[in-house]
């Protein structure tokens, strides 16, 4: 049922958490796990007075997706199969567009509520509602 699984991850803590249940699915099923994390495309301090180049800003994205992607890994089962992705835009966009050719995605949620999800929402919700497959979501502790 299940061959190839997404897990996209930003590097934030609970990952493991995550990981255990990503695993776990790979291994049950022989499924090889997909772990990808976003270089996030806006950069939110291109304007001359910010002091962030746009270079400074891509490098600095590239390397905490690499390092996301190597914590995730490292925190799954060795016997299950990995492949590793960098992508680079919007984060929910880069998830959706790639859990367009894998069975299911299992991600973490941070379970923010009030005003901290109002304010700086949730890619997780996002990725529930428009992702063409299942979405195991995995609240991170």
């Amino acid at each position: 049922m299940y061959e190839h699984i997404l897990f996209p991850t930003d590097g934030s803590e609970g990952i493991a958490t995550v990981a255990e249940h990503a695993g776990e699915l790979a291994e049950r099923t022989g499924a090889t796990v997909r772990v990808v994390s976003v270089m996030d495309a806006r950069n939110r301090f291109e304007s001359p007075a910010s002091g962030v180049a746009s270079d400074a800003w891509a490098d600095a994205e590239r390397d905490r997706a690499e390092a996301a992607i190597d914590g995730a890994v490292a925190a799954l089962p060795d016997d299950v199969a990995t492949e590793r992705r960098v992508l680079e835009g919007v984060p929910h966009t880069e998830i959706i567009d790639a859990a367009a050719d894998v069975d299911v995605v299992v991600m973490g949620t941070h379970g923010r509520t009030g005003l901290d999800h109002y304010l700086i929402g949730s890619v997780a919700e996002r990725v529930v509602r428009r992702s063409p497959m299942p979405v195991m979501t995995v609240r991170k502790e």
